[in-house]
């Protein structure tokens, strides 16, 4: 007897919450504290000034993106249930005008227009709300703002990706620490990119050098205002 197989598929979409808020910290936690470090270093810091400058820059940095996260998707968050509130308002008051709006958006796609009205039809005796925010405002489960989550992954990903530049503090003397901070966090930043890359299914390549030229650009800049105010002062 011939057995029956599940296909099951594992679609990368449901990764895209926690991944941009995990990509974004990491990213952002490398650049900034290597940019902070390199910048201070470029003023004639000693060591402890540039390891205190690292860790509050560490702890400032982590605290800033959970906050923001938790702020910015809350908002998004916000907007999607008022406007699942409109329509579940507008369900209650006209169904019918509901069910005309449903089937225009599946003509739209290719159906025809009978056919798209009775699948409209049938996801509305379903579930009218979850056919309508699906379809008509483009909410899913899988793509629905997750405010602790995106917070969370935000702030972890961030002192993770500041600790790294931050060890080299303690490992590199001072006299040689400006190039081996940019290499090596360059280095972590192209590893980001190539991770990041791999986790969402894409091409590894054009990530890799995009979050690699632009936190190259970020230190440079920085090393060049360091440079500048440590001759002032």
């Amino acid at each position: 007897m011939a057995r029956s197989h599940h296909h099951v598929e594992r679609h990368l979409v449901s990764r895209i919450g926690w991944m941009r808020a995990a990509v974004l910290g990491a990213n952002d936690g490398i650049v900034s504290t290597a940019s902070l470090i390199i910048g201070v270093a470029s003023a004639s810091a000693a060591q402890g000034e540039i390891l205190i400058a690292g860790v509050a820059a560490l702890v400032a940095g982590a605290m800033s993106m959970a906050a923001g996260e938790y702020v910015s998707v809350s908002s998004q968050s916000d907007a999607e249930q008022a406007d699942l509130a409109r329509e579940r308002k507008e369900l209650k008051e006209g169904p019918v005008a509901e069910h005309a709006e449903l089937a225009g958006i599946y003509v739209d796609r290719g159906l025809t227009p009978e056919t798209a009205k009775e699948v409209a039809r049938q996801l509305m005796a379903h579930n009218a709300l979850e056919a309508h925010a699906r379809d008509e405002l483009g909410i899913t489960d899988l793509t629905a703002a997750k405010p602790v989550q995106a917070a969370l992954s935000s702030a972890v990903s961030f002192t993770v990706g500041a600790a790294l530049p931050l060890a080299l503090v303690w490992l590199v003397p001072v006299t040689s620490l400006i190039w081996v901070e940019a290499v090596a966090s360059l280095g972590f930043l192209a590893l980001l990119g190539a991770i990041g890359a791999r986790t969402g299914g894409a091409a590894m390549l054009r990530p890799t050098i995009r979050v690699t030229f632009w936190g190259a650009l970020a230190m440079a800049i920085t090393a060049g205002i360091g440079h500048l105010i440590g001759g002032v002062v």
